[in-house]
């Protein structure tokens, strides 16, 4: 039952890095060992995103696509992601951007996981750990890049 939570203080506003987490679809581009992402249904009610997704993560010759359901709170600033389907037992995964006192925000990440199957989970396990731990550090990188920040 591998769990990583970590808050990082990032320079930009919790709007915009809300607006990058968000973006689902852009995850292949800089994630660490996403190499698909493809959304299957979008649907908007009252200010709130529920997306499905199917992500598919490797590392070498391995690769594992599972299924999530995302939901986008831009008015909380909260972005939750429950597991569908896939090689996982559970997965729950969450975002909460709020403003730092000095500028930027605080991003607070945390993921909770379980393999179904014990041979991946010994397999795939510390690479996810690995990789997840990297995850918010990523996003940050990206920021950077895509809002011009030397």
């Amino acid at each position: 039952m591998p769990q990583y939570e970590t808050v990082r203080l990032v320079r930009h506003p919790p709007e915009k890095m809300f607006a990058l987490v968000a973006d689902v679809e852009r995850y292949p581009a800089f994630l660490p060992m996403c190499e698909a992402l493809s959304v299957r249904s979008r649907r908007e009610r009252n200010g709130v995103t529920l997306l499905v997704a199917d992500m598919t993560v490797g590392y070498k010759a391995i690769r594992e696509t599972f299924t999530s359901q995302v939901v986008l709170r831009p008015a909380e600033s909260l972005i939750d992601v429950k597991y569908v389907d896939g090689p996982f037992k559970y997965l729950a995964n969450h975002w909460k951007f709020e403003p730092a006192e000095q500028g930027g925000c605080e991003i607070h990440f945390f993921i909770d996981y379980e393999f179904k199957s014990r041979i991946l989970g010994a397999v795939m396990g510390a690479m996810f750990d690995r990789a997840f731990r990297l995850f918010a550090e990523a996003f940050e990188k990206r920021a950077d890049e895509v809002y011009s920040v030397a």
